[in-house]
């Protein structure tokens, strides 16, 4: 069977290059745009990825999709892209889900692209089968933008609750924790903007200008977009290596004060209730690890270290393992999806709150957005930090969500949310915003 083939090109400019390869991507209906946003991290093979164009696809809602991507992946022998929406959850936890859906992704979607781009500092590799790796440069090269004009003014933001609702909820929420229905609970609340004609592309960029994370996306399903600017990893798989990394812990920066930055930051750190949400989370995932590990190898390598990003301080812990060899791919993530981070303990129960009290389903946000290499090496991300478009009803949402446990502020915890989705309401009202320079993850 022929092989997918790589080239290699030289450039000067990286930030460039993405802007090129952007532009290129839009003559296309399916692609996966991956983007480490220069983070320092041994763990990122890449700065980025671009997968455009179908050879061959899957798409499937929850009921045995996990043997249908299992089945799909075992009759390539080439790399794979694609996502696993929240509401997966139906199937590997017997949660489903009768929340309004106004994006509609489907629950799960992967797709063998034509060309991939291996981008690194200095060099593209181009990924094809056939020989027209200069033809496909050129164009890359001459791609030129095909923006439209945004009409930001025109965009209501509307939230499916009121804040006295969201705060009944969450007190609601801490008397299941004191009856001992749960210990903790991602609950996430939506905001929306019907008639919204816009540029996702353009969107986007001033997304990842203002907000550069480490598993940034920008990732289209016909008309289906997703713009994201998450800074966490759900599940990566190198090997006999396998980690998660879990986020609970939200501080606000202060860039206009160095003094008061690092005193948020501080402060994050000693956070009893930020430590208490963190640990709860990583003693789920490390159950989770241990059903797809050897037995005794599943470890804490990093517990409450503190990472900032240009919107908030975060506490991230590093959960890793040795995956077991009896294990193939499929089988790994859908014994840990949903992740720990994104739902609360213990899951199932917390799955079923989530139902009685969210307004809409979650969608492909709380999901897993990644690939899959031809030796079935994978890298999924955390749907977090993302804006959720659907072109054809021109209906735009984003979510945010905090850990609830019983010592949860109400007030505080909708401030969290609001903090954590503050980008978006800049970009939309706004979307001509310069690029972050010189900033460095810490």
């Amino acid at each position: 069977m022929a092989k997918r083939q790589f080239v290699s090109f030289p450039f000067s400019d990286l930030y460039n290059i993405k802007q090129q390869v952007l532009n290129w991507s839009a003559r296309f209906n399916t692609f996966a745009f991956l983007d480490n946003q220069l983070y320092p991290s041994p763990e990122n093979n890449f700065e980025c990825l671009m997968a455009v164009g179908e050879r061959a696809r899957l798409e499937t809602n929850a009921g045995g999709a996990f043997d249908k991507l299992k089945a799909f992946s075992l009759e390539q022998e080439d790399w794979l892209f694609g996502h696993f929406s929240f509401d997966m959850k139906s199937e590997t936890e017997n949660v489903p889900s009768a929340l309004p859906d106004q994006i509609l992704f489907p629950d799960l979607f992967f797709f063998v692209p034509d060309t991939i781009l291996l981008i690194f500092q200095h060099e593209i590799q181009i990924g094809l089968f056939g020989s027209h790796h200069h033809v496909i440069w050129e164009e890359i090269k001459n791609a030129s933008s095909v923006a439209k004009k945004n009409t930001p003014a025109q965009l209501t933001i509307q939230n499916r609750m009121s804040k006295e609702e969201y705060l009944r909820v969450i007190e609601k929420l801490r008397q299941h924790i004191l009856l001992g229905d749960c210990y903790e609970i991602n609950y996430c609340q939506e905001f929306f903007a019907e008639s919204a004609n816009l540029d996702p592309l353009e969107l986007y960029r001033a997304l990842a200008s203002i907000s550069p994370s480490p598993f940034s996306a920008y990732y289209s399903a016909d008309d289906h977009f997703l713009l994201c600017a998450s800074p966490e990893r759900f599940l990566k798989r190198r090997g006999d290596h396998i980690l998660s990394q879990p986020i609970k812990g939200t501080a606000a920066r202060d860039l206009g004060d160095a003094a008061h930055d690092e005193l948020l930051r501080n402060t994050l750190a000693e956070s009893e209730k930020d430590r208490a949400e963190n640990v709860m989370v990583v003693d789920l995932v490390r159950n989770d690890l241990s059903k797809i590990c050897e037995t005794d190898t599943v470890y804490v390598s990093e517990l409450f270290g503190i990472y900032s990003f240009p919107q908030v301080h975060q506490m991230i812990s590093t959960i890793m393992g040795k995956p077991r060899s009896d294990l193939y791919w499929t089988d790994m993530v859908a014994q840990t999806f949903p992740m720990g981070s994104m739902t609360g303990a213990p899951k199932k129960r917390v799955l079923e709150l989530i139902e009685q009290y969210e307004k809409s389903k979650r969608g492909l946000f709380s999901g897993a957005l990644g690939y899959v290499k031809p030796n079935r090496d994978f890298d999924f991300n955390v749907v977090i930090r993302s804006l959720l478009y659907n072109r054809a009803h021109q209906y735009l949402a984003y979510f945010a969500g905090s850990g609830i446990t019983f010592s949860s502020d109400p007030e505080k915890e909708y401030e969290e949310c609001l903090l954590k989705v503050a980008a978006f309401e800049r970009i939309i009202k706004n979307p001509s915003h310069r690029s972050v320079t010189g900033y460095k993850y810490t």
